[in-house]
C-alpha cells in the first residue's frame, strides 16, 4: 500500500511536467504535493507549490522545447522516504537530463522533494 501511494503521488507530480498546457501545471501539482512542500532542487531550497511550479515551468520552457519527463525506475520505498529515477528528454532528442528524486509523503501527498539531477547528455539511440 505504501508503494502504491508513493507511486501515485510521484506519477502525478511527473505529469505536471508533461501537462498539455502551462495552465494545468498548478492543478496537477496540487493533487501531488502538500501546500507547504519543501523542494530541494538544483538551485537550492524553496517552499510551497508556487515554488515547485516555477521550477516545472522553467523546465517546460527549455530552449530546445517543452520536452518530456518520465519515471524510468520503480518507486523504491525503503522507509519514510521513497525514491525513483527520471529522465527529461527534449523534443529534438538531442539532450537529456537524468536524475533521482527522493520524496517524503504526508497523508498521501509529497511534503518534501530532493532532486539529484545528473549531467545533460545525448539520448541513446
Amino acid at each position: 500500500m505504501q508503494e502504491e501511494t508513493a507511486r501515485s503521488a510521484i506519477d502525478t507530480f511527473i505529469s505536471a511536467f508533461n501537462a498539455p498546457e502551462d495552465s494545468h501545471v498548478t492543478a496537477l501539482l496540487s493533487r501531488a504535493l502538500t501546500s507547504d512542500v519543501v523542494f530541494w532542487g538544483p538551485l537550492g531550497r524553496s517552499e510551497g507549490i508556487a515554488a515547485v511550479e516555477r521550477f516545472v515551468l522553467d523546465l517546460r520552457r527549455h530552449p530546445a522545447g517543452a520536452g518530456t519527463m518520465a519515471r524510468c525506475s520503480e518507486v523504491d520505498v525503503p522507509g519514510e522516504w521513497a525514491r525513483y529515477r527520471w529522465t527529461f528528454a527534449t523534443p529534438d532528442g538531442g539532450l537529456r537530463l537524468a536524475g533521482t528524486d527522493v520524496v517524503h509523503l504526508r497523508r498521501g501527498l509529497i511534503d518534501q522533494v530532493v532532486v539529484f539531477a545528473g549531467e545533460i547528455a545525448p539520448l541513446a539511440p
